[in-house]
């Protein structure tokens, strides 16, 4: 034990503007022992569940209205899209275990504790509107799977899911496992659902191999473009990777440079398994959306409600809408459970305060509840895609605010020692923010620039002008 202190104490500190204060998520912090003597697939097993919770925020409501809505408009084409946000998602997800397990910190208190007081509230901010955002789609998703399967009106859809905080708070409360215990088994009930969707369905296997291949109209066509960045912003979601670099800290392992190098080894496979279901699930809900939608006269179906109806009678099965309403209910609920989560570690690790778990769940879920219900009652229920895929965009605007400190830091030896980013990880990483900045600046450009002036810009740089 006294040479795991020691060991501990040799993490790099110089680099960092502030001392380390608190540990992140004190009351799970190392709660969960790994074995150090155990065989390979025992210690897997101990480290496996972090890497689950992070996928819920892959597979949320918002992913579902982004993913209908390329599905119907655009066939199998946005699959690639789909694919290569998973393998960005992969290598940030691997960079915020890094971070957390060779500086002890999670990237909210490693932000802090490198910038100046004014950036860190200017992020934290960001950050806070991101998480409404998510919770936003969380909101809506849940009670629209509440409306199709019990008839429940949205407005009070949206009400009953605040009362999620209970929840919450007791699984908490008996021991982080029961947590991870709830999210898988919800996941694999989403994942059941759409492999018997899938099975209905009878997609073009050729067509959607060809779908994940790239091609150059995702970016020129600027309804598609719009579409897939929400799908960027639903799929690499800005407050996973401050939850992320956090929780994989409830593992008690050897605090060397060994144990750090094991941990983020067993982390990584984690969360990389956890995110390719995340995106099979992505990609059937796409697939489901093409099959169903874009081939027979429906690819205007953008609206969760409207595929619902439409399932069961286009594929000939009736319990097809069924599952697809039990999915979304699934989905929904499991990403409240992660939500509460990042929400408690962007405040605390921000600001350095700690505050009452429930009213901090019930803050964010105010933030999301109000403006739900206000577009529900203002432009009726029919909005409610609409919101969910506006919410995406807006998540997806917030993400360059969290990598960009997340390459940083990782890249930065005084603050990483030995496991800061090599070479070729460094040049992914930046090639990843790059592309995430650009697409979005592109977005804003196409959304709020007079057509005219957009034409002579793109044409200045002998770019296509968006269609």
């Amino acid at each position: 034990m006294a040479h795991s202190e020691i060991a501990t104490t040799a993490r790099p500190r110089a680099a960092w503007r502030r001392t380390d204060g608190q540990v992140s998520l004190p009351e799970v912090h190392r709660t969960i022992v790994v074995p150090q003597t155990a065989s390979f697939w025992k210690k897997l097993i101990a480290f496996s569940g972090p890497g689950f919770l992070v996928a819920v925020g892959y597979m949320d409501p918002g992913n579902w209205a982004t993913d209908l809505a390329g599905g119907a408009r655009f066939g199998y084409s946005l699959l690639c899209v789909i694919m290569i946000s998973n393998l960005m998602a992969i290598m940030l997800q691997h960079l915020c275990i890094k971070l957390g397990v060779a500086t002890g910190r999670d990237l909210a208190q490693a932000c802090r504790d490198h910038y100046p007081r004014p950036v860190v509230w200017f992020l934290w901010i960001l950050c806070e509107i991101a998480i409404a955002a998510c919770d936003l789609a969380e909101v809506v998703g849940s009670a629209i799977g509440l409306q199709l399967l019990f008839g429940i009106p949205l407005v009070w859809g949206c009400l009953i899911t605040a009362l999620d905080v209970l929840a919450v708070l007791y699984l908490q409360n008996k021991g982080f496992r029961y947590v991870e215990a709830l999210v898988i088994t919800l996941i694999a009930t989403i994942g059941a659902c759409f492999a018997l969707e899938l099975i209905f369905s009878k997609p073009s296997i050729v067509g959607v191999a060809l779908g994940f291949i790239p091609g150059s109209h995702v970016v020129t066509n600027q309804e598609m473009l719009y579409v897939s960045i929400g799908i960027l912003g639903a799929t690499v979601m800005p407050h996973n990777l401050y939850l992320h670099s956090s929780i994989v800290q409830t593992r008690k392992f050897m605090q060397t440079p060994e144990g750090r190098r094991e941990a983020i080894k067993f982390a990584t496979i984690d969360s990389s398994a956890a995110l390719m279901f995340a995106l099979f699930i992505n990609a059937a809900i796409l697939i489901l959306s093409a099959a169903a939608f874009h081939w027979s006269g429906h690819q205007d179906v953008a609206e969760i409600q409207d595929a619902y109806k439409l399932l069961s009678p286009l594929l000939g099965v009736g319990v097809a809408s069924i599952l697809f309403a039990v999915a979304l209910l699934a989905s929904g609920q499991n990403s409240t459970l992660t939500g509460t989560l990042a929400g408690q570690i962007v405040m605390e690790g921000f600001l350095n305060i700690r505050i009452t778990p429930w009213l901090r769940r019930l803050i964010t879920r105010l933030i999301a509840i109000v403006p739900a219900i206000a577009v529900i009652g203002i432009f009726g229920e029919g909005k409610t895609t609409e919101l969910l895929i506006a919410s995406q965009v807006c998540l997806s605007m917030q993400l360059g605010f969290a990598v960009w400190p997340l390459m940083s830091f990782t890249n930065e030896k005084a603050k990483m020692g030995e496991f800061a980013n090599q070479l070729w990880l460094k040049i992914l990483g930046w090639i990843t923010a790059w592309i995430i900045i650009v697409l979005n600046v592109k977005l804003l450009l196409d959304t709020f620039v007079p057509d005219a002036l957009l034409k002579a810009f793109y044409g200045s740089l002998g770019l296509p002008g968006p269609k």
